[in-house]
């Protein structure tokens, strides 16, 4: 059987499904997920295998009108992680309405050259008939290689659509190793762990202008880690929504992202977390280097 190896790119709008459906393909977690619309920043690359084919998915930000730097870089990312993609895997929510956000990644991808497939997600959700119109109407105009019908959620559909991935990737050499499941790097894995405690944790109490920035990295001869992390927040009135009630919020927010890093690591971390406010944390440099992100002006 000959190796097989392939560049896919994960398209949506916010909250379509996109990490959610990436780890489902990987089979395991590597990119954190909420319900809060925007939470993947960066593009990351989770690294599936299905029979003798290699995966590479880039799970990109969700297409939106951006209106601050931030949001520019975002966009620009999602974007240029379809450039050179294998496959565009694009993810509508199909138990929500297309508005102007679906509309505008429709439009965005109608007229690029690479194969596209077409994945419905949330169908555990959806109004059948609804679906089945959505279905038609969309496939009628993107025209895709493939339709398929999934709860990334619940797995339903998730082999079928990972099967083809596998036959539809060119011949080649793997570019990872097999046990290899993403390209991001341990900090930059930990930092978001701890801004997944973020948004699981404060939901709506704590707006979307938060970062995690990982300052310290020690790595003991004991063979546990110590990291030091800086949640960066716009005013002090955040401040004392991600504390809590004397330091009990940070310090829940801290013990589930300690455990959690230490799963991903496979090993006992020491987690410390200092919340900082920063009122243009938006406007550094440094930091959109951290969390993966080209600078946007």
């Amino acid at each position: 059987m000959t190796d097989r190896c392939g560049l896919i790119a994960v398209l949506g709008a916010p909250n379509a499904g996109k990490s959610t459906l990436v780890n489902a393909l990987v089979g395991q977690k590597v990119a954190i997920v909420s319900a809060k619309a925007q939470t993947t920043r960066a593009r990351l690359m989770g690294i599936a295998l299905e029979g003798r084919s290699q995966l590479l998915l880039v799970d990109t930000p969700g297409i939106f009108a951006p209106n601050r730097r931030l949001d520019r870089a975002m966009v620009k990312a999602a974007w240029e992680g379809a450039d050179d993609a294998d496959r565009l895997v694009l993810v509508i929510d199909s138990s929500a309405k297309t508005g102007g956000k679906v509309e505008q990644v429709i439009a965005g991808v109608e007229d690029r050259r690479e194969p596209k497939i077409l994945v419905l997600n949330k169908v555990d959700l959806a109004d059948k008939n609804a679906l089945l119109v959505l279905a038609a109407t969309l496939a009628e105009r993107l025209k895709p290689e493939a339709v398929f019908m999934i709860s990334a959620s619940t797995g339903d559909g998730v082999d079928a659509l990972k099967r083809h991935l596998a036959a539809a990737v060119p011949e080649g050499p793997w570019h990872f190793p097999e046990d290899q499941l993403t390209d991001a790097t341990d900090r930059m894995v930990a930092a978001e762990l701890t801004r997944e405690q973020l948004y699981l944790q404060l939901h709506a109490e704590l707006p979307y202008a938060s970062a995690v920035e990982t300052e310290k990295w020690e790595d003991r001869s004991d063979g546990s880690t110590v990291i030091h992390q800086q949640i960066l927040i716009e005013r002090d009135s955040q401040k004392a929504i991600v504390v809590g009630k004397g330091g009990s919020r940070l310090k829940a927010i801290g013990q589930a992202a300690r455990e959690a890093i230490g799963e991903h690591l496979g090993r006992k971390v020491h987690l410390f977390l200092h919340v900082k406010v920063a009122p243009r944390w938006g406007d550094d440099r440094g930091l959109y280097q951290d969390i993966g992100l080209d600078w946007a002006d």
